[in-house]
């Protein structure tokens, strides 16, 4: 009896893990522990083709100086060097602006 507790708390951890690496974007979006937070992003980086809009995957910078990747995706090509601010809790966002450089943090 005790090994198969131990087999099924062992499958369920390697599928919450599978699931962790494999789909972080809705996993995160779900997570309780993850606070949203605004991370501000100059694109660098070539989109990706996602069934007709544009995937970005780029990393930024928080209001206190902390480096965080991002995902998102825009309906239109957006031009390297274009500045955003992210509402994103882990890898998932909720929503971007655009802004000017002058409001990006300082740090």
């Amino acid at each position: 009896m005790k090994k198969r507790i131990f087999i099924s708390c062992l499958i369920g951890v390697v599928i919450i893990s599978g699931l962790y690496l494999f789909a972080r974007e809705p996993f995160d979006r779900f997570n309780p522990w993850i606070e949203q937070q605004y991370v501000y992003v100059e694109v660098q980086d070539q989109p990706v083709d996602d069934d007709g809009r544009y995937k970005y995957k780029e990393q930024g910078v928080t209001e206190s100086g902390e480096t965080k990747r991002v995902v998102f995706s825009t309906s239109t090509r957006l031009e390297q060097g274009t500045f955003l601010k992210v509402l994103a809790k882990g890898t998932y966002t909720e929503n971007y602006e655009f802004i000017d450089e002058g409001e990006m943090p300082s740090k």
